[in-house]
């Protein structure tokens, strides 16, 4: 067993894990770690757009959670991905580049009591790092280390849809980032030049491999975190115990500890280390350090709701990849241009609008995809089709993320809850009949659009809340599982400066600090929280002991 010193240990290289190195190691008198329990991200499929067909579900990539039977999902499971390589989820993940709402975060801020959470305050920590292809204006940032990009492409049906949404009622828009994202129009990418663009990329490559003061570690996997009781009687983290694929290894940090591996691994180590629910804890035979009943709680996420349509008259990717010469054609235009479909996001246009006209903002978005298939992972259809997914926004449903045992190597049990109230349940309804109302509308009308699933022989609410569950699926938005909040609430796991309560030394900084989830993609406001993150840590640096 070797010991190793550091000033600030990073447990995660990730989202947030990665802007944090960068920004912390800047210091050149800083020692930095960062510990990465999956490998680098030299895996090609990582870096080709389409590619995160062949990432999630491997090995190589995904932690290959699943969660638990979900009663609002008809009993079903689901697979549900996270990153476990250099990079974390953006390496796998759809790379659309959303912030959110401005209420969002003006919500945070009364849900923290503090006004560094306003949109006002998040909107530089967003343009910080930001380089969008438009150059600088009052909203967006130029020559940060995060690309972002329009797509390099466009389909029929994608157009005929947007038009089908606008005579609907939903405005056309250009960018659904500047506050209030209603409105239809192709999502903006993280990629750079038809590749993706991922966080490792952006702030590891090349900045910190030449930094002498900046150190990584890779297929290292943190056990637990290590406590110590101050003479004041407080708990205090002093580092982390590591197995690096061949021993254990202590790492001691100076400063802080800044825990990024996510909504799932972030709950289970700190339930691992013995802070959380006290009763959870005594029950898989580890010592109750600090007893916050939050830690795994609150989980909230996106559940899309899949409708897929039948055309007739346009290409679909189901038929235009149905051969191999349809096959090659793709890869040549990639090959040679940086587009076509390899260089696709998950889902290419974006809507977003309201479930009923009474709701003061909107509350729920739509991917659209040029394609459809059973499930994630599955082979396309044999006939051209589309597919509308649609999610709630702001679900009311909460579930909670648990440790099955003392062992880190057993994954945690994932209880999502999805439409496990009436309110939920309401809006899953409410979507689809807006999703028929859309595809309805003359602009579709060429193509003859026929509702394959859920079927138009379902109509009322219940008969189409039933059927969400049997064809919902998660759109990959875990957050909210060691919340920040205000002094005076007993779930908050972390204060407004996402420092865990009751434990000096520690921060965890990624999405599951969410209080609430984001309306819209979750990676990019958790950039802009390492962002904020970064500055508390430095400037807590400069204050004297």
């Amino acid at each position: 067993m070797s010991d190793t010193s550091f000033d600030y240990i990073i447990i995660g290289g990730g989202t947030a894990g990665c802007l944090l190195a960068n920004r912390l190691s800047a210091d050149a008198s800083k020692r930095v770690l960062l510990i990465e329990a999956g490998r680098r991200d030299d895996y090609h499929w990582i870096h080709i757009p389409v590619g995160y067909l062949y990432c999630i579900g491997n090995p190589r990539t995904d932690w290959l959670y699943n969660t638990e039977p979900d009663a609002g999902l008809n009993g079903r499971q689901l697979r549900y991905p996270r990153g476990k390589t250099l990079g974390g989820c953006s390496s796998i993940n759809g790379m659309i580049y959303m912030r959110g709402q401005a209420r969002d975060y003006d919500q945070w801020a009364q849900l923290t009591g503090d006004a560094n959470w306003t949109w006002s305050n998040c909107l530089p920590a967003f343009k910080q790092h930001e380089d969008h292809y438009k150059g600088a204006d009052g909203l967006h940032g130029a020559g940060g280390e995060w690309r972002v990009e329009k797509q390099r492409l466009r389909w029929d049906i994608l157009d005929a849809f947007a038009q089908a949404a606008q005579e609907a009622g939903i405005p056309h828009s250009e960018d659904f980032n500047r506050g209030d994202n209603e409105g239809v129009g192709y999502f903006q990418v993280n990629q750079k030049n038809g590749w993706r663009w991922n966080t490792a990329k952006a702030f590891l490559r090349p900045t910190c491999y030449g930094r002498p003061n900046f150190e990584m570690w890779t297929s290292a996997h943190v056990q637990k975190l290590l406590l110590e009781q101050q003479p004041d009687g407080t708990q205090r983290c002093t580092g982390v115990l590591v197995h690096d694929g061949h021993e254990l290894v202590t790492a001691t940090a100076e400063g802080e500890v800044l825990l990024c591996a996510g909504s799932i691994g972030s709950p289970q180590l700190l339930q691992l280390s013995g802070i959380g629910p006290a009763a959870l804890l005594q029950r898989h035979g580890i010592p109750v350090l600090q007893d916050l009943p939050g830690v795994g709680a609150n989980l909230q996420d996106h559940l899309q709701i899949r409708s897929v349509y039948k055309v007739n008259g346009v290409a679909t990717l189901n038929t235009m990849a149905s051969s191999w010469l349809g096959k090659a054609k793709i890869g040549l235009e990639y090959a040679l241009k940086r587009s076509g479909p390899m260089s696709m996001a998950p889902s290419q246009l974006g809507a977003f609008t309201r479930s009923t006209p009474d709701r003061l903002h909107p509350n729920i978005e739509y991917h659209v995809q040029p394609l459809s298939l059973d499930a994630f992972g599955e082979p396309l259809h044999g006939f051209n089709a589309f597919t509308a997914s649609v999610c709630n926004l702001n679900p009311t449903s909460r579930g909670s993320v648990q440790i099955r045992s003392n062992k880190p190597e057993d994954a945690p049990a994932i209880a999502p809850n999805y439409l496990s109230t009436a309110e939920d349940r309401q809006v899953a309804a409410d979507s689809l009949r807006v999703t028929r109302r859309i595809v309805a509308q003359p602009a579709l009308a060429r193509f003859a659009p026929q509702e394959w699933k859920p079927g138009t022989q379902f109509e009322s609410d219940e008969e189409l809340a039933r059927l969400a569950g049997d064809i919902a699926t998660t759109i990959f938005h875990p957050v909210g599982t060691t919340k920040m909040g205000r002094d005076d609430d007993p779930m908050a796991v972390l204060d407004s400066q996402m420092r865990v309560r009751g434990i000096a030394g520690l921060r965890v900084v990624d999405a599951g600090a969410m209080p609430t989830i984001t309306s819209g993609n979750t990676n990019s406001p958790t950039l802009m929280m390492a962002e904020k993150a970064a500055d508390w840590v430095r400037a807590a640096a400069r204050r004297p002991a």
